[in-house]
């Protein structure tokens, strides 16, 4: 009976019914090309992150090779180029007057202001003039050409001395003169003079703080007690109490 049912059956389902469903799951064209569209665009803009990471990684690279060969030049690299920079410019300078048939001398000075000449004047005619401080050797140096600018030559002691001592007044390799020598009192008196001066000026030049007799005694030496200036300039208002409770013997 079933079978028969079965053979008898329902009338079949129309085609349509079962591309319906599947025109259904399918996106339509226009849904197609506005997704390669937008996909498209994320591409676009993913290549040129892409491209400007490269880009900043090679400029970063270049500048950290920069950098590195500034590290290894000299100190004074800069100014030792701008020397050299302004040599080849008074080279060019100099060829240029030669092949015009005018005197260099003559075409810088009237470049230069009356200012400046002025100025360049006064600085030749400055005894010792203060060039700043390169060396220690170099100031050493300045101080002695000055010290020595000082000496006036006594030359009637100096002929009494040579009368005194004769050839052993010009001493050789073989010369015996030390602790011979007695100076006289206005030698004594001028040295002693000189290094007062010296000594005034150190102090006016000085920045060495005054000491105070009431202070605390807190350090051991005068590097530990200006470590200890710092500490409590930074730290003095958070520590006072801990501070005052150790100098009362009361700190828990």
């Amino acid at each position: 009976m079933a079978e028969e049912v079965a053979a008898q059956g329902c009338p079949a389902a129309p085609d349509g019914g079962s591309s319906g469903s599947e025109d259904e799951a399918w996106p339509s064209p226009a849904v197609e090309a506005a997704a390669a569209q937008k996909r498209e665009g994320w591409l676009r803009k993913f290549r040129e992150l892409h491209m400007k990471r490269n880009e900043a990684r090679k400029l970063n690279h270049q500048e950290v090779v920069e950098e590195d060969k500034r590290l290894k030049l000299p100190p004074n690299w800069e100014a030792k180029k701008a020397r050299l920079e302004w040599e080849l410019k008074v080279e060019e300078k100099k060829k240029e007057c030669a092949a015009r048939g005018e005197d260099y001398e003559r075409v810088k000075l009237l470049e230069i202001s009356a200012e400046d000449a002025e100025r360049w004047e006064r600085k030749k005619k400055r005894k010792n003039p203060d060039q700043g401080f390169s060396d220690y050797a170099a100031a050493q140096l300045r101080q002695y050409q000055r010290l020595t600018r000082q000496i006036k030559p006594d030359l009637e002691q100096y002929e009494k001395l040579k009368e005194q001592y004769g050839e052993a007044l010009y001493p050789t390799s073989d010369s015996l003169l030390h602790g011979t020598h007695v100076p006289t009192k206005e030698g004594i008196d001028r040295m002693v003079a000189d290094l007062e001066k010296q000594i005034e000026k150190r102090e006016k030049y000085s920045r060495r703080r005054p000491y105070n007799d009431d202070a605390d005694i807190d350090y051991i030496n005068e590097r530990n007690a200006k470590f200890n200036k710092k500490a409590e300039r930074f730290y003095g208002k958070y520590t006072a109490e801990i501070k005052q409770n150790l100098e009362r013997g009361t700190a828990v």
